[in-house]
């Protein structure tokens, strides 16, 4: 039985665990080469990188590019095209979050979190388009957030680069629309992810809260199922959007929400 993606190449940033893992999982089962990107125990990610060519039948490069740096950005695209000829789907994965009050955030994790949430897409974009554009057909994905529609208090730098990628992606699909590209984001609210699990700390500290009071009173609070997305569910939906049934759904942001941004 013929996969759907076989012959194409996916590349997810911040792809070693959490929902990036989860996407690279879903392409690969369709027959995508893949290439994953991230930080974590090399061993672990060996693991995970023989398991997808298990899985896809195909190929998978690991690349443990850093992001924030444009030369290792050009780097990493330039090894994915020498070994798979270009990337066909690109999704914009890697992310970084602080939690503090805007008079006391830390310039270097602005910095810090501008530069990997919002200036990677950019850069893995604009390396990406020309491969897209003479194959006629690519798929650009955002994994942008709940933050890119709406604001909560100790994230402005996070909020800020998510809101920056929706409308860069807006834009991106405006300039690719006769090429056979499309470009979207996928807003998720809280997926259970170590991005979500690692901010509880800093959030009891800046609303003097209890562990469960954060867990339930700030994370689900604005979810009404009171339910964390999966990072499966989100997968999903980007398979979706890499289908030919996606063809005309471009420059959209597809809330995964548990119906926090429809309040």
């Amino acid at each position: 039985m013929s996969k759907s993606l076989s012959g194409k190449t996916a590349l997810i940033t911040g792809s070693t665990s959490g929902i990036g893992l989860a996407y690279a999982k879903a392409l690969a089962g369709e027959g995508a080469n893949i290439v994953i990107n991230g930080f974590g125990d090399p061993d672990a990610i060996e693991t995970e990188r023989v398991g997808l060519e298990a899985l896809s039948g195909a190929k998978a490069l690991y690349c443990g590019h850093d992001l924030t740096k444009v030369d290792q950005i050009e780097a990493m695209m330039k090894q994915a095209a020498d070994m798979f000829g270009g990337v066909d789907i690109l999704i914009n994965n890697a992310g970084m979050q602080h939690v503090a009050p805007v008079e006391e955030f830390p310039i270097d994790k602005w910095d810090l979190i501008i530069a990997l949430n919002l200036n990677a897409a950019f850069h893995t974009s604009r390396l990406a388009i020309p491969y897209m554009k003479s194959k006629k057909w690519g798929r650009i994905i955002q994994t942008a957030s709940a933050h890119s529609l709406v604001a909560s208090p100790f994230k402005s730098a996070y909020v800020t680069a998510k809101h920056g990628l929706a409308g860069f992606t807006k834009t991106v699909a405006l300039e690719v629309a006769t090429d056979g590209i499309t470009a979207n984001c996928i807003s998720p609210g809280y997926v259970w992810t170590p991005l979500v699990e690692n901010q509880i700390p800093d959030t009891m500290k800046a609303r003097n809260m209890t562990r469960d009071q954060v867990m339930n009173d700030v994370l689900l609070a604005g979810q009404p199922t009171k339910e964390f997305v999966t990072a499966e569910q989100v997968a999903a939906t980007a398979l979706f959007l890499c289908s030919d049934a996606a063809a005309n759904i471009t420059g959209a942001n597809l809330s995964i929400d548990g119906g926090w941004t429809a309040q």
